[in-house]
């Protein structure tokens, strides 16, 4: 599949992106070399590969490491409130904006 010259225009417009008519070209020819590799990957033959739900699957013994969920820093809300302009009962006040 090719992408015409008003192909990327619509395509523009729909994605609310500005593309000028001088550059719709070269967005054109990005565009379609994606599209050739879309292509070409379509002609791959996958025929007896198991599709996967995710790049490290579960039947497999590796996991992804994650780092420990700990609490690295103090509760510093009493500190903040200090230097506040207006706080009370553990609440920031500001100025009424809205009647």
């Amino acid at each position: 599949m090719s992408l015409s010259h008003d192909h990327i225009l619509r395509l523009a417009w729909l994605a609310r992106i500005a593309v000028r008519d001088a550059e719709a070209e070269a967005v054109a020819a990005r565009l379609n070399r994606f599209m050739d590799l879309v292509e070409e990957l379509r002609k791959v033959d996958t025929t007896g590969i198991e599709p996967m739900a995710h790049a490290l699957d579960a039947h497999l013994s590796i996991s992804q490491r994650l780092r420990t969920d700990e609490v690295v820093d103090a509760d510093a809300r009493a500190a903040y409130q200090q230097v506040a302009p207006d706080a009370r009962d553990g609440l920031y006040r500001v100025p009424k904006v809205i009647e």
